[in-house]
């Protein structure tokens, strides 16, 4: 059976103080910015897909466990854990860990930390359910819990279902963060690569007023005669 104590050794023999030191200052560790205080070993994310395939046993109450660490890629690794079991397991455990994950969102707060979790836990878990969770979390105060939010709906668009999408997007057409305004735009496209029409009609009621970076990614597949119509108003 696989030990958490196993897990936290094998990472720290993949530690690289020179990496760690390059992804401090990319995921914005300094005082004030968004991972203020993230604490990196500097393992990139192909060896912690690794050791979460190695893992994936490990127990649910000690990938808890290890998603509470200060240390950033303990937190990936268990989120990788957690998806790899929400994957294989059947309803019982699904539903575990989903509120599993909703428990601990104040560990989830990095973008790459939310981007490769969100849309395979909460989003799938709420394919067939209820979706007023997410109306929860769009308005929270945390920066990750919105980004959580809008993340999830990446399940729901890849099923050709954009409503909840769209309307998260209306939502946080406000929002003053520069990471949501990236996380929406970049849903906003995703919708637009399966149904341009949709995309366009959404456009049309609110490019005038949403943020650049919104706007910018949500149009990056458009012909440049329709992004420069869009920018240029």
């Amino acid at each position: 059976m696989p030990t958490l104590t196993q897990l936290k050794k094998d990472l720290n023999k993949l530690a690289d103080r020179k990496q760690a030191a390059i992804l401090s200052r990319f995921f914005k560790t300094g005082p004030g910015a968004y991972g203020e205080g993230d604490v990196f070993l500097g393992i990139k994310v192909p060896e912690q897909r690794k050791a979460a395939g190695k893992y994936a046993d490990l127990s649910l109450a000690d990938t808890q466990k290890l998603l509470k660490s200060k240390i950033h890629e303990h937190r990936l690794v268990a989120l990788l854990i957690l998806v790899k079991k929400f994957k294989k397991g059947g309803e019982k455990l699904r539903a575990e860990i989903f509120k599993a994950y909703l428990k601990n969102t104040r560990y989830i707060n990095n973008w790459d930390l939310v981007d490769l979790s969100a849309p395979n836990i909460v989003g799938r878990h709420l394919l067939d359910k209820s979706r007023q969770i997410l109306y929860k979390l769009v308005r929270s105060k945390s920066l990750w819990g919105r980004r959580i939010a809008v993340l999830a709906t990446f399940s729901f668009i890849r099923e050709n279902d954009f409503r909840d999408s769209l309307r998260l997007s209306e939502i946080l057409l406000k929002d003053e963060h520069d990471l949501i305004h990236k996380a929406t735009g970049w849903m906003l496209r995703e919708i637009g690569k399966r149904d341009q029409a949709v995309l366009e009609r959404f456009l049309r009621k609110y490019y005038q007023v949403m943020p650049r970076t919104m706007l910018r990614y949500a149009i990056e597949k458009f012909d440049e005669k329709k992004r420069k119509f869009y920018l240029g108003k």
